[in-house]
């Protein structure tokens, strides 16, 4: 039986609490919607703090 790695994460309520803090931090450290953050994170399939702050930068670097 596979599970994909969204519903894995969505069945440990810590883990889920965690990424929505780091999504609030980062949303409020790079002054973005928390939503971006969430979003970002779903797109590059990574909670990496380090990954998500370069796509953040670059998204910036296209404005």
């Amino acid at each position: 039986m596979a599970q994909s790695k969204a519903e894995a994460e969505s069945a440990d309520p810590t883990t889920a609490i965690k990424a929505e803090e780091e999504a609030a931090y980062l949303a409020k450290r790079h002054r973005v919607s928390p939503a971006i953050v969430r979003e970002i994170m779903r797109q590059i399939g990574s909670s990496e703090r380090s990954a998500i702050e370069r796509e953040i930068q670059r998204g910036k670097a296209r404005r």
